[in-house]
């Protein structure tokens, strides 16, 4: 059943689909899948191609779009388009610490996760486009972990795809989660030296928060638990184009007086309290250092482990001087897991998935390097969420891949660009600059 409605400019149709939890087990249980199909309201007629969506995360559900907004202004021109939740995103099944307990225990928990990779959502992306599109191939564009679907998709099954669009999503083919941290924690210290010089003043705010949260238990609106390694965690705005404007903000109005004292203001902490907490996207947490598994050897917590090799992120030691105290980026701990009352109830869970010695390759590197699916991708020239060198290493790998490398955007460039990023990309696709 689906049902349809109208926005200005579109026509948006709910549409659902029945799939196996494991595709090696085709007649075993299944999972809902849901994504929202739009088309042009001039357009609904029409027999178009279609362009299917796969969101960054991993762990979010399909933009909310309204109307005709970003990318969707330039897709729409001449796709029927599919925004797809991801399973265990949005309405796709959703895993968190309301429905995994339907699953039994931890074991069962992180049993059933591993099959919220990237190979299970090009898999789903299979085995519903003969009902979308009736057998025709279609274009994808993968935005981050979007991107890092696409590249598992032109490993597994290129037969899909007419088109393959890529933003800020070149994973490296064979890093192990070590090394994508160790390649991460400088750039984003590149990123903190960037925003202390152009906001001088978050430096002294920046000491005084972290100072502050030393030496005060500070528990947030609905129960989040702000540590100076939480608040830490707010570098990660620095990787998006107006991050770092959003950032100064938040910081230069953190304390009013109150009778006891100098207080960090409700206001602040409940920004704070709706930026870091991992309610409305809990399998970000929960798998987020498991795409990066491919072989025997577990992630292990990685990101934690490497920022020991860094210990300029040390705040503690950071507060003993005069100098900086450095924020972190896109990272996940397993404090958070103590921190955040989303994620609590799901800590053996995570620390089981982190053990794990058996994830099997997502990256078929002989197929991508006789590849002949068009495919482009922005490259974002120092983007802090996926490193550009393992990037460019990717597209070398990746016969007839074509690349836009800019400083022009951050990360969420098809999000900042809108449609010049894809008309750009679909260009370089079609072999048309």
């Amino acid at each position: 059943m689906t049902d349809s409605y109208r926005q200005p400019g579109v026509v948006l149709t709910d549409r659902r689909f029945t799939v196996p939890l494991d595709h090696a087990d085709p007649h075993g249980e299944t999972i809902e899948l849901y994504a929202r199909e739009v088309v042009a309201s001039d357009k609904a007629g029409q027999d178009l191609p279609w362009l299917v969506y796969l969101q960054g995360g991993p762990g979010f559900g399909a933009h909310r779009f309204v109307g005709r907004a970003a990318w969707l202004e330039r897709a729409l021109r001449e796709f029927r388009v599919l925004l797809l939740d991801q399973r265990g995103t949005g309405a796709s099944t959703p895993a968190n610490r309301q429905t995994l307990p339907l699953r039994g225990g931890p074991a069962e928990q992180a049993a059933y996760l591993t099959r919220f990779r990237a190979d299970s959502i090009v898999r789903d992306c299979e085995a519903i486009r003969p009902q979308v599109t009736g057998g025709a191939p279609w274009t994808v564009l993968g935005q981050s972990f979007g991107g890092f679907c696409t590249v598992t998709y032109l490993s597994l099954a290129p037969e899909g795809l007419s088109t393959a669009l890529i933003t800020g999503g070149l994973p490296s083919l064979d890093a192990h989660a070590d090394d994508v941290y160790r390649a991460a924690y400088p750039r984003v210290e590149r990123k903190v030296a960037a925003h202390y010089a152009r906001y001088p003043r978050d430096v002294e705010r920046v000491r005084r928060i972290a100072d502050h949260l030393l030496h005060h238990d500070v528990v947030l609106p609905g129960g989040y638990r702000l540590t100076v390694e939480a608040f830490q965690s707010l570098g990660i705005l620095l990787g998006s184009g107006d991050g770092s404007h959003r950032l100064h903000y938040l910081l230069e109005d953190a304390f009013v007086r109150t009778p006891g004292g100098s207080r960090l203001s409700d206001a602040f902490q409940e920004e704070v309290r709706s930026l870091l907490s991992y309610a409305g996207h809990p399998l970000y947490a929960l798998v987020h250092e498991a795409i990066y598994g491919q072989d025997e050897r577990p992630t292990a917590w990685a990101a934690e482990r490497v920022r020991a090799e860094f210990p300029q992120f040390d705040a503690a030691k950071a507060l003993t001087g005069d100098g900086p105290v450095l924020l972190t980026g896109e990272t996940v701990h397993p404090w958070m897991f103590d921190c955040d009352p989303a994620l609590r109830p799901l800590k053996e869970t995570a620390d089981l998935l982190a053990a794990r010695t058996d994830w099997t390759p997502l990256y078929d590197r002989e197929r991508l390097a006789a590849n002949e699916v068009p495919v482009a991708a922005a490259v974002y020239h120092d983007d802090m969420y996926v490193d550009t060198a393992h990037s460019l290493a990717t597209a070398r790998a990746i016969r007839g891949l074509r690349t836009w490398v800019t400083d022009e955007f951050e990360h969420d460039g098809v999000r900042a660009g809108g449609p010049r990023v894809l008309d750009r990309l679909l260009a370089l696709a079609r072999d048309e600059v």
